[in-house]
């Protein structure tokens, strides 16, 4: 298409930048440059959204902010997010102009990698969803209304179990869930006291009668472990993807809490009277213990530990370089003791530091700066060794710990958010 004019003006948003008629062929934003390519006005107006001939001006109805960052980047080759603007706004707005993820600085880059990272389940529900929805067309096309209300029956079900806060009945389940979670693992606690019947102090018959339903603590655990169960299996049939379902890290754990008591009650049974039931009276504990895997059942109700769950999806890569400043110091000042305290003069030497991992436990103490105490250094060297293994454990963990202090004040916020959002609905 031929333009009246030797200028181009591009109004976005309200904002208008003025451009050769030359610099409009090879403009670096796609869709620009795409508007010497028409041949005709109709073919403009699918570019933009309207055309003033007389001006030669193009009008986008699009955020002029997002469009002044994004010509910075068209002139300086630099291109970060608006602040105070949503990383997946900003990019549906590159999107709309041509640019993709790799375009962004690489810290801006990692900002949008979380965020749609903590979006697709979101995103994933809403396509399947519309796709529900889809079905639900020809469902009501081609089938009974009996069909539909089942399909609205199950998501009813599934927001319940799956979502706390998605109505009444939903927050009184969770309510639920929460009790019987704080009473298993008082009864766990409980039987570890000293007056407590357990396995290790009573015989074999006082043993099956304390872990049978005929004690109170056993009566006590097998309705939480039914219930439990009979919570798992129900969301497991009114989930939309089961194998999605399986590989949640929440329902694994759901998995291995409950899995122990069968197996534990399987054993007692195959075992009965017999004296192999001393024997496996290790592993019985050993499975039982795993039951307090149900407190982590807590992060679907608790925002705390939702929070906690989050930063560290976000910051694995800090918490990776945290082990590694602790590994690599435990190695340096570990050996450095070992040789200051003991290798130095092998009969006189400090006996606490006879070997390499025997410092490495001084070093993880003295850089944390707990220091139980059990274990110090008596020479002038290792002291002045043990000085400047404190001092740089202060230094090398405050370094990450900032980020993922940061990460999780983000992650706090955002969690808070979305809490008091669905609040806000289920009011309305």
């Amino acid at each position: 298409m031929k333009f009246g004019k030797s200028i181009c003006i591009l109004n976005v948003g309200g904002t208008k930048y003025a451009f050769p008629r030359d610099v409009i062929k090879d403009f670096p934003l796609r869709r620009v440059s795409r508007l010497h390519n028409c041949a005709s006005e109709k073919e403009v107006l699918e570019v933009c959204d309207d055309y003033d001939r007389e001006r030669n001006e193009f009008f986008f109805d699009r955020h002029s902010e997002a469009f002044g960052f994004i010509m910075l980047y068209v002139k300086y080759g630099k291109l970060r997010f608006v602040p105070q603007m949503c990383e997946l706004s900003f990019y549906n707005e590159m999107i709309y102009w041509g640019l993709e993820s790799s375009h962004l600085e690489f810290c801006c880059q990692r900002r949008l990698d979380d965020r749609m990272s903590d979006t697709y389940t979101y995103f994933s529900e809403e396509d399947t969803k519309a796709e529900d929805d889809m079905r639900g067309e020809d469902v009501r096309e081609n089938s009974t209304g009996t069909v539909r209300g089942s399909a609205k029956w199950l998501e009813r079900m599934r927001r319940t179990f799956e979502e706390p806060t998605s109505s009444i009945a939903a927050q009184i389940l969770a309510s639920v869930s929460v009790i019987f979670v704080i009473v298993s693992m008082v009864i766990l606690c409980a039987s570890t006291l000293p007056d407590w019947k357990t396995a290790e102090n009573n015989s074999v018959e006082e043993h099956r009668y304390t872990e049978s339903l005929e004690h109170p603590s056993g009566i006590i655990e097998a309705v939480c472990i039914g219930w439990f169960t009979a919570e798992c299996i129900v969301r497991f049939i009114v989930s939309k993807d089961k194998c999605e379902f399986v590989r949640r890290p929440l329902n694994i754990i759901d998995l291995l809490a409950i899995t122990p008591y069968y197996v534990s009650v399987l054993m007692t049974v195959l075992t009965g009277e017999n004296s192999q039931l001393q024997r496996a009276g290790v592993t019985l504990r050993v499975l039982r213990m795993m039951r307090i895997f149900w407190v982590i059942k807590l992060a679907r109700h608790f925002l705390g530990l939702q929070t906690l769950g989050l930063t560290l999806k976000r910051c694995y890569r800090e918490m990776v370089m945290l082990l590694v400043f602790i590994c690599v110091a435990m190695a340096i000042f570990g050996a450095l003791a070992q040789l200051l305290e003991h290798g130095l003069d092998l009969e006189m030497g400090n006996e606490d530091y006879a070997s390499i991992p025997a410092a490495c436990w001084w070093v993880i103490i003295s850089m944390t700066t707990v220091g139980y105490g059990d274990m110090y250094p008596i020479t002038m060297p290792g002291r002045v060794l043990g000085g400047l293994c404190v001092v740089s454990g202060i230094v090398l963990l405050a370094l990450p710990i900032t980020f993922i202090y940061h990460s999780f004040v983000q992650c706090y916020h955002e969690l808070k958010f979305r809490s008091a959002r669905c609040t806000r609905s289920l009011s309305a």
